[in-house]
């Protein structure tokens, strides 16, 4: 348990390492030499994102059962890819082993939960397969629910992406929103 000193806003060396994993890539973001103008989003937008992502998926491990630590790294280092290149394209799969390079830079993890981490950012652009995989399909929900609260999310898929697609964007929303008790109502923040 920690303790009021322990309290640190990830300055010192006092920290876990997903604490660790989390100030890195906020450095990562801060320190990008490719300005908003040449991303697909802005870094401010990266931020924002892998922070929610990041505190939703300890929410919804909590939840699940699911190990907090695994679930929050994955959620915060899923778009890794496009915090160091600034494009989306095949992001996933290229993202995976960048984690895991980053993963084993900092130290912490053991290789299963490296392993774990490292597949679930693989696999979470798929979000029309569901796999039996906990983490895999957590980072899943996690990143869709995350952009669903952005004002206009939902017509920025419609024109980005096939509709079953969409379909399972709003399937996957639905069904964090039921799991988390939240009012039915609009699946995407209008």
């Amino acid at each position: 348990m920690t303790t009021p000193k322990d309290f640190h806003h990830y300055k010192g060396d006092n920290l876990t390492a997903t604490e660790k994993v989390e100030r890195r890539f906020a450095k990562l973001l801060i320190n990008s030499d490719i300005p908003d103008n040449q991303r697909e989003s802005s870094i401010i937008w990266e931020f924002k994102h892998s922070s929610g992502c990041c505190q939703i998926a300890r929410i919804l491990a909590q939840k699940r059962g699911l190990d907090v630590e695994i679930s929050e790294t994955a959620a915060l280092l899923h778009d890794i890819y496009v915090a160091f290149t600034g494009k989306y394209s095949n992001h996933a799969n290229e993202g995976a082993p960048m984690a895991e390079k980053l993963l084993n830079e900092i130290g912490g993890f053991t290789p299963d939960q490296i392993k774990t981490i490292v597949m679930a950012i693989a696999q979470h652009s798929q979000k029309e397969i569901y796999s039996d995989n906990p983490y895999v399909e957590l980072v899943k929900d996690v990143d869709v629910f995350d952009c669903s609260l952005y004002r206009g999310s939902g017509d920025y898929y419609l024109l980005h992406k096939p509709a079953e697609i969409v379909r399972e964007y709003a399937k996957r929303t639905e069904a964090v929103r039921q799991e988390l008790g939240l009012p039915k109502g609009d699946t995407f923040r209008q």
